[in-house]
């Protein structure tokens, strides 16, 4: 009888470990509800993305707050994974230095606002526990050092420089797209000490404007010479441009900005009413600065906007054409804001008395990024995030782009990333 329960205990525990790292493989997501402002970038530069070079000192910079507004022992990982995002064969300690987790002891209670968060931050990587080896990495936070407490993730990389990277934004040859997408022209050439033995050995990820949805994965190149590896095919290396994306200015919840429409202040809550938004699908193309999706955490009335800055429920709202719903499509609000996810926490609702899709994100102080994308409601699978029915399209419009090179040499069982380019389509309006 002993012996069975223990069989039984053991089969539990491992389902329990296998279903924890199942579930813990979401990127990019908040798994908590009191969760909120998770940011994540180089130290100091919080436009960037969280890109470091491997054993070159850099660090990145993470902050996020916890409604709860008490004090919880928080501590982070990092889990190496492969080009797709799949976790790596390798375990931890191959790929991370000193401890294989570590406390977050930097945290701030609220002042001068009326909800009560606390916040935490910190510099990333410790010297207690930092990566080894170049790649993909979740950065996971997770409470009481108990790793099937997870609170959230985050993506990041570490590059180790073995390859040139050039790239090229350009306008599509097929008709069809020549004045809605843009096409990117990759080469890459390996350094001498990089071992190709087939041309799949490299691979390559195309991002925009940092959204891991509209991602392309490359797996051959279309010219390959010894270490030289060339991309140009459309069918792979082309993006819808979407439309310069919209925004609400938050910096301050007393004064109304442009876009918005009305401010609600009650006694313990503030309530933001952004100016309706419509179609702009047939709307001649505007250019103006934007953050490509992304957001910052700013504001004009407190000196510090990490623990000072205050939040606010900030209603948006879309007008379809003729005030009907979309047939066969739901819409969803879509940025940095709500993680680039498409899911039930980002769908809209659609108003039958106004004619109107709605949605209210509490948000903290700050200028915020976002677009609306619809999905089928029927294709579950492979079910990418469309601009073609709310934004449009202009083959000229100003997106970002990054260009990451993952090698995989003869037995490896990870992906490493030895190349990185940025760039930017600004050149190409017209």
């Amino acid at each position: 009888m002993k012996k069975q329960c223990l069989i039984k205990t053991a089969a539990t525990v491992i389902f329990a470990l296998s279903a924890i790292t199942a579930w813990s493989q979401i990127p990019d997501h908040i798994y908590k509800d009191n969760i909120r402002s998770v940011k994540l970038f180089k130290a100091g530069d919080i436009y960037s993305y969280p890109i470091i070079n491997l054993n070159m000192n850099e660090g990145l910079e993470l902050h996020f707050d916890d409604l709860d507004a008490d004090y919880k022992m928080y501590y982070y990982t990092f889990q190496l994974c492969n080009a797709d995002w799949t976790t790596s064969n390798l375990p931890s300690f191959d790929y991370i230095t000193g401890f294989q987790t570590n406390r977050i002891n930097n945290y701030h209670y609220s002042s001068l606002s009326l909800t009560r968060y606390t916040h935490y931050q910190a510099n990333l990587p410790d010297r207690n526990c930092k990566p080894t080896r170049s790649g993909n990495y979740l950065l996971k936070v997770f409470l009481n050092n108990d790793t099937s407490k997870l609170v959230f993730t985050k993506r990041m990389m570490v590059v180790e420089a073995k390859a040139t990277v050039a790239a090229q934004i350009q306008q599509p040859f097929n008709a069809t797209v020549y004045m809605s997408h843009q096409k990117l022209f990759v080469t890459v050439k390996t350094q001498p000490t990089v071992n190709i033995s087939t041309p799949q050995d490299i691979k390559i990820v195309l991002l925009q404007n940092n959204s891991w949805p509209t991602s392309k994965l490359i797996l051959r190149p279309n010219i390959y010479r010894g270490n030289y590896f060339e991309y140009n095919d459309e069918a792979q290396t082309s993006f819808p441009s979407g439309k310069e994306w919209r925004y609400i200015n938050l910096l301050s919840l007393r004064l109304m900005s442009d876009r918005m429409q009305r401010i609600d202040n009650k006694e313990r809550r503030t309530d933001i009413y952004v100016k309706p938004d419509a179609d702009r699908s047939s709307s001649t193309y505007l250019y103006y600065r934007d953050l490509n999706g992304s957001f910052t955490i700013e504001n004009n009335e407190n000196l510090n906007p990490y623990w000072q800055g205050d939040y606010a429920w900030v209603h948006f709202s879309y007008f379809p054409p003729n005030n009907r719903p979309y047939e066969g499509r739901n819409i969803h609000l879509y940025g940095e804001l709500t993680q680039f996810e498409v899911n039930d926490s980002t769908k809209m609702n659609f108003n039958e008395e106004r004619g109107a899709y709605e949605k209210a994100l509490f948000l903290k102080q700050g200028f915020y990024n976002y677009n609306y994308v619809t999905l089928s409601d029927k294709n579950k699978e492979n079910n990418i995030p469309v601009f073609d029915n709310t934004e449009g399209n202009h083959w000229g419009t100003e997106n970002s782009y990054t260009v990451l090179v993952y090698y995989r040499s003869f037995g490896a069982r990870a992906d490493e990333l030895i190349g990185v380019a940025q760039l930017n389509s600004a050149f190409q309006r017209q």
